[in-house]
């Protein structure tokens, strides 16, 4: 297979096949990302997409049951090309059940839910957007490239086409003080209202290269410390309101990992966040990095 700059992909889409129909971010100037800075944006060709499934189905007989469609936005295709390649795979591999991609809030919205009910009809089964904040001033901060209201607009018409959305968020973006605690309940109100299939929490790590690096470095933005990322945390779970919402904060960015349902969740780790804030006891805070408190 051939595979042009580093390979990025969602933990869950560890075991897919990854075909590559994009080179690149369509967007790419978020301040904390480090992702997709060696390569040019372009649209791969559709015949030499096809040429790799070609490949993949040589190497990998019809054992494939998942697929990730890379780089950072493959969404971006013209939605014509995305039902080609979703007719391609689906004729290829018999036991596919599962295609999932990076969905761009810009490019997402550039598709009508007309679209995205075509894409689900052809075998699309969840996106991944990089939600981040439901504030204006986070979002604006990080140049996302989007309001809350139009990152709101993108998730609605994904979640109302029945494509599965995994809605992203990072913990610690707005950075320390009471712009923290505005981030942390304005993106549990934004949820609220996208309802995703799954909410996925990162914390905010300054990535050398970054201008997000750049900023901590020069004391423009302040980290979070542990006990402030409880903090938010905590926010954010006493505010969602969607019972069956599944939470998953098990990345290696996380001070606290955590999978499962808000209804299943939130009376534990509400009340061992309590305990931990309260004691801000170092025993603890340690215990929490494993997640053993």
């Amino acid at each position: 297979m051939r595979y042009e700059g580093n390979i990025y992909r969602p933990p869950p889409e560890a075991d897919a096949y990854i075909l590559q129909c994009t080179i690149g971010c369509s967007y790419n100037k978020c301040t904390y990302c480090a992702m997709y800075k060696d390569v040019r944006y372009r649209e791969r060709p559709f015949e030499e997409i096809k040429e790799d499934i070609r490949m993949a189905r040589a190497a990998f007989g019809h054992q494939v049951e998942k697929v990730f469609l890379s780089d950072g936005d493959a969404i971006s295709l013209p939605t014509e090309t995305l039902l080609a390649i979703l007719s391609e795979l689906y004729a290829s591999f018999p036991k596919l059940t599962h295609v999932s991609t990076y969905a761009g809030p810009q490019s997402t919205l550039d598709k009508t839910l007309d679209e995205f009910k075509q894409l689900r009809a052809a075998g699309l089964t969840m996106t991944y957007l990089g939600v981040e904040s439901g504030s204006d001033d986070v979002l604006r901060a990080v140049r996302k490239g989007v309001s809350a209201s139009e990152m709101l607009a993108a998730g609605k018409n994904i979640v109302e086409s029945g494509i599965k959305l995994v809605a992203m968020v990072m913990i610690g973006l707005a950075g320390s003080g009471e712009t923290s605690l505005m981030h942390a309940r304005q993106t549990a109100q934004l949820i609220n209202q996208m309802k995703p299939h799954l909410l996925g929490l990162l914390t905010t790590v300054p990535i050398e290269g970054t201008v997000l690096f750049r900023q901590v470095k020069n004391g423009d933005f302040t980290l979070l410390d542990p006990y402030e990322v409880l903090e938010e945390i905590k926010i954010i779970l006493e505010n969602l309101q969607q019972p069956d919402l599944k939470i998953d904060s098990t990345h290696g960015s996380n001070l606290l990992p955590m999978k499962g349902t808000l209804q299943e969740l939130k009376p534990n780790v509400l009340g061992r966040i309590e305990r931990a804030l309260a004691d801000k006891d170092s025993n603890l805070i340690a215990k929490a990095y494993l997640g053993r408190f």
